[in-house]
């Protein structure tokens, strides 16, 4: 796979530093990588786009899932996660997860996170969503991403490992070879560097997390601008699944004109036995799945929303009230804050929710050692795609991948090393075009994206939305191309503009996935193809980014990940 020419609008680098890797980003997948690179005796930096505890690892309330109670064994993990997947999950990659997720886990502690224990001193472990058994490990009840990144943070600084705060990454450095030569990266407001720059490096892992902030509403910190996969895309690189995106069913309601970043409620509070009850009190989920409230979390989705269009209701509730204040202050204080700075007692009246923006299920696409389609590049976390999740991620899967394959994209660099000496050296990157090649959209375009995707694209999707969406989306591509092309003007470039030109990448690319997928299948819903359908569509939607900034997409023949090593064949483009 080569690099498709494309960057990012920006001033020539001003400085350079140069590693064996760079790790992009700063959550559980990031941190783990950095702190398994170091002791592995790689030189590496930390490159994250705010502080290093604001992503969205810090955000995660419910917990990390591993086969860690009596009685539960990696099989039954196995058997739920590809329940929830929906049949679009790699079951290698799957196995990977459960098998090699308890020692994650411990490891983990040993770096310093303490979770909850029993009375007997073992985990205290819960239960969510799409879960046979209580297998969910949390930490300051419902501070678990909190406590796994302070942990991390600390390790971090403990060791001494090199770290850029506040600086956004814009494009992958190549060498003549077509092989990863690195990052350039804007760093923001005064600091050690400042303006942009190069990290001269001949592995780079992206753990950059999510998207969420293509649409209006969502669980997701405003940095998750989808700036890893627009980068992975510039740089030739193949994303799947993208389609996928989880929509948490009980996010607090803060009234139909919400934007942002919103608070989530933990899937831990319907696993700790709260119940899903519309306005009359009726719990509208019995009957509908084996597992009522804990069902998977696209089947509670659209219980919610069918509830909702039935009886033209903006929201649903999660009722509670039978836990107690005790219990509320012990086990959920996270969320018991949340709802009370916003006027909601939960310990005395259920509490609004709907359904918001969380969790992409696809994203680069990766193999089980995290390698990308473009050599020396590493994906991990969210914004990876590693066929774990499927079609719908399984509750508290996410984290656990973070840990498990950081560790082994580690244990790859460190293995490559060893054989060819290729990272004992810093690759020489090719020389930046003299023209931009990709024009900058406007800071106001951010809104203008996330309002044609939250009405087309979002929980419920049909031919006609996602055309209107489709249109929009191009509307703003081709005014930026024409600009540039016509007279060379592009938006100035800065933090804003490069993240709203990123946002418009991956939702263009989302759209053409969902347009594609002909069906209803995980938490990617048709209203106009209402079944799955296994003969036509248990298999992969693949995109990647044209020399001409066109989409290539096409379908892999099989539910099989294709190996990201071997040449794919050429497709016929779809200009979209």
């Amino acid at each position: 796979m080569t690099s498709t020419g494309i960057r990012l609008h920006a001033p020539a680098p001003g400085w350079s530093i140069a590693a064996d890797v760079v790790v992009v980003g700063s959550g559980v997948a990031g941190l783990t990588a950095a702190l398994r690179c170091e002791a592995a005796g790689l030189q590496t930096v930390v490159v994250t786009k705010a502080r290093l505890d604001d992503g969205s690892t810090r955000w995660a309330q419910g917990g990390i899932a591993a086969a860690l109670g009596e009685g539960d064994t990696p099989e039954q993990h196995l058997d739920d996660t590809l329940v929830a997947g929906a049949g679009l999950c790699d079951e290698d990659a799957v196995r990977i997860l459960v098998t090699e997720g308890p020692d994650a886990v411990h490891r983990l502690i040993e770096t310093g996170a303490h979770f909850d224990e029993s009375e007997g001193g073992g985990l205290e472990l819960t239960r969510e969503g799409g879960h046979h058994r209580r297998r969910i490990a949390h930490a300051g009840g419902d501070a678990t991403g909190a406590e796994i990144s302070r942990a991390l943070v600390e390790a971090v600084r403990a060791r001494g490992l090199r770290t850029i705060e506040n600086a956004l990454v814009l494009d992958l450095l190549t060498d003549a070879d077509g092989c990863t030569a690195g990052v350039t990266l804007h760093v923001m407001g005064e600091g050690q560097h400042d303006g942009v720059g190069a990290v001269h490096a001949p592995a780079v892992v992206l753990a950059t997390g999510g998207m969420g902030q293509v649409f209006s509403a969502t669980t997701n910190p405003s940095v998750s601008t989808g700036d890893g996969v627009a980068l992975a895309l510039r740089a030739g690189a193949e994303v799947s699944d993208l389609e996928f995106v989880q929509f948490h069913p009980t996010v607090l309601f803060l009234g139909a004109d919400a934007e942002g970043q919103q608070p989530l409620v933990s899937e831990a509070v319907r696993g700790e036995g709260a119940h899903l009850v519309d306005a009359a009190g009726v719990r509208f989920m019995v009957g509908q799945h084996e597992l009522a409230e804990l069902a998977p979390r696209d089947i509670v989705a659209k219980g919610i929303m069918r509830r909702m269009q039935e009886q033209d209701a903006e929201h649903m509730f999660l009722d509670a009230r039978h836990f107690g204040a005790e219990m509320w202050e012990h086990r959920f204080p996270t969320i018991l804050a949340a709802c009370r700075t916003h006027g909601i007692d939960p310990v005395t009246e259920p509490v609004p929710v709907a359904p918001a923006a969380h969790y992409a299920s696809g994203g680069v696409r990766t193999d089980s050692r995290g390698r990308t389609t473009v050599p020396g590049l590493y994906a991990c976390g969210e914004v990876a795609c590693t066929g774990v999740h499927g079609a719908n991620r399984l509750a508290s899967n996410s984290l656990l991948e973070g840990l498990v394959y950081a560790e082994r994209i580690v244990a790859d660099i460190a293995a490559s090393r060893g054989e060819d000496g290729l990272h004992a050296r810093v690759p020489a990157p090719v020389a930046r075009p003299e023209k931009p090649a990709h024009p900058l959209l406007a800071p106001e375009a951010r809104f203008a994206i996330q309002r044609f995707m939250t009405d087309g694209a979002g929980v419920l999707r049909s031919a006609a939305s996602l055309e209107r969406a489709a249109g929009h989306l191009q509307r703003l591509h081709a005014e930026a191309r024409d600009a540039l092309d016509e007279n060379g003007k592009t938006a100035e470039p800065g933090v804003d503009t490069w993240e709203a030109t990123n946002l418009l990448c991956v939702a263009r690319v989302l759209v053409a996935a969902a347009r594609q997928r002909e069906e209803t299948r995980g938490c990617h819903w048709r209203e106009d193809h209402a079944d799955r359908d296994d003969a036509n569509w248990r298999r992969h939607i693949v995109v990647r980014l044209n020399p001409d900034r066109t989409l290539a997409v096409h379908t892999t023949d099989t539910a099989d990940f294709p190996p990201t090593r071997q040449h794919q064949p050429e497709h016929r483009p779809q200009e979209q």
